[in-house]
C-alpha cells in the first residue's frame, strides 16, 4: 500500500464572541465580560489529536494568549506548532498598514514570550488579505514571519480571492514569504472550499472526505484543513439579533463536529503546518 500523504491540520484559536460575523452584535470592549470557553474547547481538541496520534498548528490570538497562557503552554508541551492569528481578531482589510504592523508584531512577541518558541506562521482573521491590501504581505515578511495562510482562493461574501493560486506559492517572488492556501477543489468552473470551517459542518462528511482525497490522489498534494475551537462547542451561549444567514452559518451541526473530526483524524494522516510545507523543517 502506498504511504498516505501527510496533510496539515490547523486550528484558529479564538472564542465564539470574537467571530467576525458577530462584530455588529458584540462590542469589543465587552469581550472580557463574556464567559470564555476557549480553554475547555482547546482541551477537547488536544484530546482528539492525542487519541489519533496527530499533530497540528494552532493559529492563536494574542488576546487569548495573554488571558489564558496555560492554553499556549499546553499546545507547545503537547508537541504542536504555535502560530499567530494576530492580536485582536481584526481583519487585515480593516486596518491601516501601521495598525496591521502593530497587531502582528504584538501577537508574535506575546506568543514567543509565553510559548518559548519561534513564531513562524500567521493566518489573517477571516482570510482578509487580498489585492486591495497587498501591502500586508510585505508587512508580514518585515515582521519576521516565514509563512502565511491568509489568502483563500474562493468566492465568498466575507473573504476570498478566487483567482489566487490553489497551492503553496510566494506572492512577492522567490525570496518572499510562503503563502499556504486552505484547500480547494475546482468544480464547475470555480474553486470550492474543502478546508473545513462551516463547509465541513454543513456538507455530508463523505463529501468532505472525497474532496480531500481528490487533492491527495489527483494533485498529489497535501491538504490544508482548518477549524475553530468554538465549532466543537454546542453548549456555547447563543447570541440574539443575528440574521438568519449568520445564525445558520455559526450554529449548524456544532453537535456533530467532534464525531466528524474524530473520523477525519482517522481517515487521513495529519501533522503540523511547518512539518508538512517547510522543506527545511
Amino acid at each position: 500500500m502506498a504511504e498516505r500523504i501527510r496533510n496539515a491540520m490547523s486550528i484558529d484559536v479564538e472564542d465564539y464572541f470574537q467571530v467576525s460575523a458577530f462584530a455588529p452584535h458584540i462590542r469589543r470592549e465587552d469581550w472580557d465580560t463574556l464567559p470564555c470557553r476557549v480553554e475547555r474547547n482547546v482541551d477537547v481538541i488536544l484530546g482528539l489529536l492525542d487519541e489519533a496520534n496527530a499533530k497540528a498548528t494552532f493559529f492563536t490570538l494574542g488576546w487569548i494568549a495573554e488571558r489564558y497562557p496555560q492554553v499556549v503552554r499546553r499546545i507547545v508541551d503537547d508537541g504542536h506548532e504555535l502560530a499567530s492569528h494576530g492580536y485582536g481578531h481584526q481583519r487585515a482589510s480593516d486596518l491601516t498598514p501601521e495598525q496591521f504592523r502593530d497587531d502582528i508584531t504584538r501577537a508574535k512577541h506575546i506568543l514567543e514570550d509565553l510559548g518559548g518558541v519561534d513564531i513562524r506562521g500567521y493566518r489573517a482573521p477571516s482570510f482578509s488579505i487580498n489585492r486591495k491590501n497587498w501591502w500586508a504581505v510585505e508587512e508580514l515578511e518585515n515582521a519576521g514571519y516565514v509563512y502565511s495562510s491568509s489568502i483563500y482562493p474562493v468566492r465568498h461574501d466575507h473573504y476570498g480571492m478566487p483567482d489566487a493560486p490553489r497551492f503553496p506559492h510566494r506572492p512577492n517572488g522567490a525570496a518572499g514569504i510562503l503563502e499556504l492556501p486552505p484547500t480547494t477543489v475546482p468544480l464547475m468552473g470555480r474553486n470550492w472550499p474543502a478546508a473545513g470551517g462551516g463547509w465541513f459542518r454543513l456538507l455530508p462528511y463523505s463529501m468532505s472526505r472525497w474532496m480531500l482525497n481528490r487533492v491527495n490522489d489527483r494533485d498529489h498534494a497535501p491538504c490544508m484543513f482548518y477549524f475553530h475551537p468554538w465549532e466543537l462547542d454546542a453548549g456555547q451561549p447563543r447570541q440574539s439579533g443575528l440574521s438568519a444567514r449568520t445564525r445558520f452559518r455559526h450554529y449548524v451541526n456544532l453537535q456533530r463536529m467532534p464525531g466528524r473530526l474524530r473520523q477525519l483524524l482517522t481517515d487521513f494522516e495529519w501533522d503540523r503546518v511547518d512539518r508538512v510545507f517547510l522543506p527545511e523543517h
